[in-house]
Protein backbone atom coordinates (compact mmCIF):
# COMPACT_ATOMS: atom_id res chain seq x y z
CA UNK A 1 0.00 0.00 0.00
CA UNK A 2 1.14 3.61 -1.01
CA UNK A 3 0.12 6.24 2.04
CA UNK A 4 0.36 9.98 0.69
CA UNK A 5 -0.04 12.65 3.34
CA UNK A 6 -0.66 16.01 2.29
CA UNK A 7 -1.18 19.29 3.27
CA UNK A 8 0.35 23.03 3.09
CA UNK A 9 3.64 23.55 4.65
CA UNK A 10 3.71 23.16 8.86
CA UNK A 11 0.68 20.98 9.02
CA UNK A 12 3.06 18.32 10.39
CA UNK A 13 2.83 16.12 7.15
CA UNK A 14 6.28 14.83 8.01
CA UNK A 15 5.73 14.66 11.83
CA UNK A 16 2.73 12.04 11.00
CA UNK A 17 4.34 10.48 8.41
CA UNK A 18 7.30 9.49 10.17
CA UNK A 19 5.36 8.42 13.49
CA UNK A 20 2.98 6.41 11.44
CA UNK A 21 5.92 4.53 9.37
CA UNK A 22 7.62 3.45 12.67
CA UNK A 23 3.95 2.34 13.93
CA UNK A 24 3.37 0.27 10.69
CA UNK A 25 6.97 -0.47 9.42
CA UNK A 26 6.46 1.45 6.64
CA UNK A 27 9.11 2.84 4.41
CA UNK A 28 9.00 6.89 5.03
CA UNK A 29 9.90 8.88 1.57
CA UNK A 30 9.57 12.71 1.76
CA UNK A 31 9.95 14.97 -1.15
CA UNK A 32 11.45 17.90 0.64
CA UNK A 33 14.56 15.84 1.91
CA UNK A 34 15.01 14.45 -2.06
CA UNK A 35 14.64 17.82 -2.82
CA UNK A 36 17.08 19.46 -0.97
CA UNK A 37 19.57 16.84 -1.42
CA UNK A 38 18.99 17.56 -5.38
CA UNK A 39 19.65 21.08 -4.94
CA UNK A 40 22.91 20.25 -2.62
CA UNK A 41 23.76 18.74 -5.56
CA UNK A 42 23.58 21.64 -7.54
CA UNK A 43 20.18 21.54 -9.35
CA UNK A 44 18.58 25.20 -9.80
CA UNK A 45 15.55 25.77 -7.28
CA UNK A 46 13.17 25.54 -9.76
CA UNK A 47 9.78 24.30 -10.96
CA UNK A 48 11.37 21.29 -12.66
CA UNK A 49 13.85 20.43 -9.81
CA UNK A 50 10.42 19.97 -7.42
CA UNK A 51 8.76 17.97 -10.00
CA UNK A 52 11.79 16.17 -10.29
CA UNK A 53 12.15 15.57 -6.57
CA UNK A 54 8.31 13.93 -6.63
CA UNK A 55 9.37 11.53 -9.86
CA UNK A 56 12.81 10.56 -8.38
CA UNK A 57 10.53 10.08 -4.58
CA UNK A 58 8.01 7.93 -6.85
CA UNK A 59 10.78 5.69 -8.19
CA UNK A 60 12.32 5.10 -4.76
CA UNK A 61 8.49 4.38 -3.82
CA UNK A 62 7.76 2.19 -6.57
CA UNK A 63 10.66 -0.32 -5.64
CA UNK A 64 9.83 -0.49 -2.11
CA UNK A 65 6.16 -1.29 -3.18
CA UNK A 66 7.36 -4.18 -5.41
CA UNK A 67 9.54 -5.80 -2.91
CA UNK A 68 6.46 -5.55 -0.98
CA UNK A 69 6.90 -2.77 1.95
CA UNK A 70 3.81 -0.32 2.97
CA UNK A 71 5.41 3.39 1.78
CA UNK A 72 4.54 6.56 3.39
CA UNK A 73 5.21 9.80 1.56
CA UNK A 74 4.93 12.95 2.51
CA UNK A 75 4.30 15.99 0.27
CA UNK A 76 2.29 19.11 -0.24
CA UNK A 77 0.53 17.54 -3.19
CA UNK A 78 -1.26 20.77 -4.15
CA UNK A 79 -2.36 19.92 -7.64
CA UNK A 80 -3.91 16.69 -9.37
CA UNK A 81 -0.68 16.44 -11.57
CA UNK A 82 1.25 16.30 -8.13
CA UNK A 83 -1.38 13.70 -6.91
CA UNK A 84 -1.50 11.61 -10.36
CA UNK A 85 2.53 10.53 -9.43
CA UNK A 86 1.29 8.73 -6.98
CA UNK A 87 -1.85 7.35 -8.23
CA UNK A 88 0.75 6.07 -11.13
CA UNK A 89 3.10 4.61 -8.89
CA UNK A 90 1.00 2.46 -7.17
CA UNK A 91 -0.75 1.43 -10.20
CA UNK A 92 2.91 0.28 -11.48
CA UNK A 93 3.42 -1.71 -8.25
CA UNK A 94 -0.08 -3.14 -8.74
CA UNK A 95 -1.19 -2.09 -4.89
CA UNK A 96 -3.62 0.69 -3.68
CA UNK A 97 -3.10 3.74 -3.06
CA UNK A 98 -4.46 6.05 -0.28
CA UNK A 99 -4.48 10.13 0.08
CA UNK A 100 -4.14 11.69 3.67
CA UNK A 101 -4.94 15.50 3.74
CA UNK A 102 -3.93 17.19 6.83
CA UNK A 103 -6.16 20.30 6.89
CA UNK A 104 -4.23 23.44 8.90
CA UNK A 105 -4.88 23.95 12.25
CA UNK A 106 -6.30 27.09 13.07
CA UNK A 107 -4.17 30.26 11.59
CA UNK A 108 -2.45 31.73 14.49
CA UNK A 109 -1.45 27.82 15.35
CA UNK A 110 -0.41 27.24 11.66
CA UNK A 111 1.83 30.73 11.61
CA UNK A 112 3.19 29.93 14.76
CA UNK A 113 4.38 26.30 13.43
CA UNK A 114 5.51 27.91 10.30
CA UNK A 115 7.72 30.38 12.02
CA UNK A 116 8.95 27.85 14.98
CA UNK A 117 9.61 25.01 12.44
CA UNK A 118 13.15 23.94 12.39
CA UNK A 119 14.35 21.20 9.91
CA UNK A 120 17.75 20.04 8.74
CA UNK A 121 17.68 21.26 5.21
CA UNK A 122 20.64 23.66 3.83
CA UNK A 123 18.79 24.07 0.84
CA UNK A 124 14.86 23.74 0.70
CA UNK A 125 13.88 27.32 1.59
CA UNK A 126 11.20 27.94 4.32
CA UNK A 127 7.96 29.40 2.71
CA UNK A 128 7.00 32.78 4.07
CA UNK A 129 3.39 32.91 5.30
CA UNK A 130 2.26 34.69 2.45
CA UNK A 131 3.58 32.05 0.30
CA UNK A 132 1.58 29.42 2.25
CA UNK A 133 -1.49 31.75 1.95
CA UNK A 134 -1.18 31.87 -1.69
CA UNK A 135 -0.35 28.07 -2.21
CA UNK A 136 -3.59 27.35 0.17
CA UNK A 137 -5.30 29.69 -2.38
CA UNK A 138 -4.11 27.54 -5.29
CA UNK A 139 -4.92 23.89 -4.08
CA UNK A 140 -6.30 22.25 -6.55
CA UNK A 141 -9.48 20.28 -5.76
CA UNK A 142 -9.51 16.58 -5.08
CA UNK A 143 -10.67 14.04 -7.42
CA UNK A 144 -9.91 11.37 -4.77
CA UNK A 145 -11.47 11.23 -1.21
CA UNK A 146 -8.22 11.73 1.02
CA UNK A 147 -8.84 10.56 4.73
CA UNK A 148 -8.98 14.41 6.04
CA UNK A 149 -7.53 15.11 9.43
CA UNK A 150 -7.12 18.07 11.82
CA UNK A 151 -3.74 19.20 11.77
CA UNK A 152 -4.32 20.35 15.49
CA UNK A 153 -4.64 16.60 16.79
CA UNK A 154 -1.74 14.97 18.41
CA UNK A 155 0.20 12.44 16.65
CA UNK A 156 -0.93 9.81 18.61
CA UNK A 157 -4.65 10.78 17.85
CA UNK A 158 -4.04 10.87 14.19
CA UNK A 159 -2.38 7.43 13.92
CA UNK A 160 -5.25 5.85 15.97
CA UNK A 161 -7.56 7.24 13.51
CA UNK A 162 -5.62 6.05 10.48
CA UNK A 163 -4.85 2.62 11.57
CA UNK A 164 -8.13 1.11 10.85
CA UNK A 165 -9.20 3.09 8.01
CA UNK A 166 -5.62 2.10 6.28
CA UNK A 167 -6.41 -1.53 7.40
CA UNK A 168 -3.56 -2.05 9.83
CA UNK A 169 -4.27 -4.16 13.34
CA UNK A 170 -3.02 -3.42 16.30
CA UNK A 171 0.64 -4.34 15.88
CA UNK A 172 0.71 -2.32 12.44
CA UNK A 173 0.25 -5.85 10.51
CA UNK A 174 -1.91 -5.35 7.42
CA UNK A 175 -5.04 -6.81 7.69
CA UNK A 176 -6.23 -9.20 5.37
Amino acid sequence: MLIVISGLPATGKTTLAAALSRRVGAVHLSVDAVEDAMLRAGLEPCWTTGVAAYEAVGAAAQQNLLLGRVVVVDAVNDSDAARQTWRDTAGRAAVDVRFVLLLPPASDEHRRRLAARERDFGHVQEPSWEQVMARSDAYEPWRDEPIELSGEAPVEDLIRRLEPELGFGQRGAALP
